[in-house]
């Protein structure tokens, strides 16, 4: 019988010819990921009391990306623990102080097609976009899975998110991801969300994890893209080993049992942006031009990869960050820090008043630098922005793409960038 992507991997790692939706099964883990947060400070105490180790060091990766650089004696415990986990367990992955884990995981070459990937955090969705199944875990089930090397899980359904069209100029993917988010709704709770169509096809990989990584906002278990090449080019240019064939083996079968297939025209798409307090409530730019902000923060796991600097700096370029207003930027990586420093992104966002913050997850999970006081209103390129995300939780986060948190940073207000783009296209 036809299979979706999600039910052949599950089955391969099950160990079995097929799965379908709603069975529980028990699968081998490829790769556990988790952060200083989510990781060893959760893990030490019950490997001890359990009297074993890591099932494969090689097979875990953790990051430290919450608590970097430590702004307090807590912060510097918590990253002295991670660091001598990772030295006493033997895991020669770990990457510390480099940059946020999901972007990680994906400049490293380790999602690749096929794998199940078991993350201790919401977003490890993000790896989908390489078309393996990648969830995120509580710390009692990571602690398992590292132990042990496997897991149970429900076989999900899957949502087929069909998005064709051309997107038009100042839409990007994470306005895609805030219409579904009021389209499709939040509980997507046991689905796998498989993302298709021409728009995703045309996307580079940075946008495609906006996409899978998003699917946690959906309430999905996962977010899932079939490999194209794509995805291949990038794996091997990162480092990755990956074969030709997993293009044919890793995709939905023609006529297998989606839950439902939602289309999505991107073309007839305008810049989004979600008001306070969920994602959920994302309408077009324009329902909400003028909305006075006190700080706009490009940042995140989904906001701050080098593509969506580049989009920063280009409605950025040549203006200012409006008076008494702040715009903070913390790069994905230090990666993406680099290169935006060598083709001129940081220099063109600097120049307009930005200031930049160390490489990590800060203010986006409520810690470190770019936090809100009492009142303050944000609009962030992150991709939460409940109650309290970002501070206080009498704090206001509205939610947008690069684009969008720039121009509102040049006017202090919520704006629409599209105007801006035009003109930067026209001064070329």
């Amino acid at each position: 019988m036809p299979a979706t992507l999600t039910e052949k991997i599950l089955a391969r790692a099950a160990g079995r010819d097929r799965v379908s939706p709603g069975e529980i099964i028990t699968v081998s883990v490829d790769l556990a990921m988790a952060h200083d947060s989510s990781g060893p400070r959760r893990w030490k105490a019950r490997l001890e009391a359990l009297g074993t180790g890591l099932w494969d060091p090689d097979r875990v990766v953790i990051v430290s990306d919450h608590y970097v650089p430590a702004a307090d004696a807590d912060s510097a415990a918590i990253l002295k623990l991670t660091r001598e986990f990772a030295r006493d367990y033997g895991v020669k992955n770990f990457y510390d102080m480099k940059g946020i884990c999901h972007v990680i995981l994906a400049q490293h070459g380790h999602a690749r097609p096929g794998l199940v990937i078991a993350g201790g955090d919401s977003h490890s969705t993000n790896a989908g976009a390489f078309g393996c199944y990648a969830a995120g875990f509580g710390a009692t089930d990571m602690t398992a899975i590292v132990a042990t090397g496997e897991t149970w899980t429900v076989v999900p359904e899957t949502i087929r998110v069909e998005i064709d069209g051309a997107l038009q100029a100042g839409v990007a993917a994470k306005d895609i991801m805030l219409a579904l988010c009021r389209d499709l709704g939040m509980g997507n709770h046991f689905k796998a969300i498989e993302y298709g169509g021409e728009a995703v096809r045309a996307m580079d990989m940075e946008q495609r994890t906006v996409l899978s990584n998003m699917a946690a906002e959906l309430g999905g278990e996962t977010g899932i893209i079939a490999p194209d090449e794509t995805t291949l080019a990038y794996i091997r240019a990162h480092g990755g080993d990956v074969e030709d064939e997993t293009m044919t083996r890793w995709r939905s079968d023609p006529g297998c049992a989606y839950a439902k297939t939602h289309h999505l025209d991107a073309s007839t798409l305008a810049p989004q942006v979600a008001a306070p307090h969920s994602p959920a409530n994302a309408a077009d730019v324009t329902d909400h031009l003028g909305v006075g902000i006190d700080q706009a923060y490009i940042g995140a796991c989904v906001g701050a990869k080098l593509t969506d600097l580049q989009m920063a700096a280009d409605v950025l370029r040549g203006r200012q960050v409006a008076a008494g207003k702040r715009l903070l930027i913390a790069p994905a990586s230090g990666k993406v820090t680099e290169a935006a420093a060598k083709d001129g992104t940081l220099a063109a966002l600097t120049e307009a008043g930005a200031v930049i913050l160390p490489s990590g997850c800060g203010a986006c999970a409520g810690l470190g630098a770019g936090l809100l006081a009492e009142g303050e209103v944000c609009i962030s390129s992150t991709n939460r922005n409940f109650k309290g995300r970002m501070g206080h939780k009498d704090a206001e986060v509205w939610l947008g793409s690069p684009w969008t948190v720039a121009a509102s940073a040049i006017e202090g207000a919520i704006a629409d960038p599209r105007p801006y783009l035009a003109k930067a296209r026209e001064a070329a």
